[in-house]
């Protein structure tokens, strides 16, 4: 989904337009006024055994907006675009784990997970050392930027 596109998404997907029933069932089940979390839609990809980006193309397809980023970069109710702040600090060997690890300037989502998991700090602290050392993370997993 793109911020431009709100209640078009599936548009972006041209012909593609085949639902997956598995998918388009458990996401309904799930979504709560045309809206899932990241979190839900990870859950979805897991219990169905798709990739996410699969469950992201679905919710596309059906107009259910995503919300809750688990990077804190979109869909929280605190009425601001990100609700992260930047970290005070950041680790040298963690600074240089985000670099190292960008693709065309950005910090794959993936990417993110992994260093998060890999430092033992929440997702969205990633996010947080991120602000600090101004580095934008991109190629969302589930499609929506």
């Amino acid at each position: 989904m793109i911020h431009g596109d709100e209640s078009h998404y599936a548009g972006k997907h041209g012909a593609q337009k085949q639902l997956d029933q598995a998918i388009a069932d458990a996401i309904r089940k799930r979504s709560v006024k045309g809206k899932l979390s990241c979190a839900a839609a990870f859950h979805i990809a897991e219990e169905v055994s798709v990739e996410p980006s699969e469950v992201g193309r679905t919710l596309d397809l059906l107009e259910v907006k995503i919300i809750k980023c688990q990077l804190g970069l979109f869909g929280h109710e605190r009425g601001k675009h990100l609700i992260v702040k930047a970290a005070e600090a950041v680790p040298p060997a963690l600074e240089r784990a985000l670099r190292a690890s960008l693709v065309d300037e950005r910090l794959p989502c993936a990417t993110a997970w992994e260093i998060a998991k890999r430092f033992d700090l929440p997702k969205m602290g990633i996010t947080s050392a991120c602000e600090t050392l101004n580095i934008r993370i991109g190629q969302c997993q589930l499609g929506s930027f």
